[in-house]
């Protein structure tokens, strides 16, 4: 019956919801942990507690997992027994009056506006290696290129086709969270990268970014690729597509660009999502007045 109920869930998120991969993974390990920790003891979902959720979440805590790490587990709980009670006839889900710790708020890590020209430059800069096919650097390019220029998520990437580039209107048409689809503008150099790109490897069609072997890149790939670039780089921090969507943000924050239009190119349901960039500004301009005022 409980795999019933799981298979049912999955089947929902990723055909109605449209879920992403992660977040199925996510969903997927977060039910698990869950029936792992209740062993024997657990034996359906719908006969579940919430006293049973509450000692799940104390006992989470004293493992010292992350508050963010005990929210996407508690956050995939509960959007299994909203499926219970919406679509399986549940009189209530057990898990929504838990109350959870509260999510640490950190700023985002930034990079700088030197560290981004530098990272853009180094897939031509390098040797190329034989195995690989020549137009490899310029696809690397063209990716670092339009992950910096429209603050991109990975899956958002990841899934785009030759037809949602629009060079015409300088836009590309990107598909977000929920399938919710969104127009960005993308930058001349950006522009000109994917240009290069598509000539050297003939795409005319199909998936936008390439593996060597010719099909759609995955998220592994570009993981690879910006880890073998940062090697090369001055940058002494890990990188991730998201860090280069939170420079994308910070920077035209910086740069004099209103709080909603920033919203709306990331894709944010909420304007509460996007405000922590203008925290990320502020700490800026608070270290550039300590370092340059005379009686900072």
């Amino acid at each position: 019956m409980n795999d019933v109920q799981e298979a049912a869930f999955f089947e929902f998120q990723s055909t109605e919801k449209s879920a992403s991969p992660r977040t199925l993974v996510n969903y997927r390990e977060a039910l698990a942990a869950y029936r792992s920790w209740r062993g024997e003891r657990f034996t359906c979902w719908r006969h579940a507690a919430a006293d049973e959720f509450r000692d799940y979440l104390f006992a989470l805590m004293k493992q010292g997992l992350q508050r963010s790490t005990i929210r996407l587990r508690f956050a995939a709980l509960r959007s299994f027994y909203k499926f219970l009670v919406l679509r399986r006839g549940l009189a209530c889900s057990p898990v929504a009056g838990v109350l959870l710790p509260k999510a640490a708020r950190g700023l985002p890590v930034v990079l700088t506006l030197a560290q981004i020209d530098e990272l853009l430059a180094i897939p031509l800069q390098l040797p190329l290696d034989k195995k690989n096919p020549l137009w490899l650097p310029l696809r690397d390019t063209a990716i670092l290129e339009l992950f910096y220029s429209c603050g991109l998520r990975i899956a958002e990437l990841l899934a785009l086709d030759v037809k949602d580039l629009d060079f015409i209107g300088e836009s590309v048409r990107v598909f977000g969270k929920g399938a919710k689809e969104r127009i960005v503008p993308v930058g001349g150099p950006a522009l000109n990268a994917i240009q290069r790109y598509r000539q050297a490897a003939a795409v005319t069609s199909g998936p936008l970014f390439l593996s060597k072997l010719r099909r759609r890149i995955t998220q592994q790939a570009v993981d690879q690729l910006l880890k073998k670039h940062l090697k090369h780089s001055s940058i002494p921090f890990s990188i991730s597509p998201h860090k280069l969507r939170h420079s994308f943000a910070t920077h035209l924050l910086d740069a004099g660009a209103d709080l909603r239009s920033v919203q709306s190119l990331l894709g944010h349901a909420s304007l509460s999502t996007t405000q922590i960039y203008t925290h990320v500004t502020k700490e800026r301009l608070k270290t550039a007045y300590d370092s340059a005022h005379p009686r900072a």
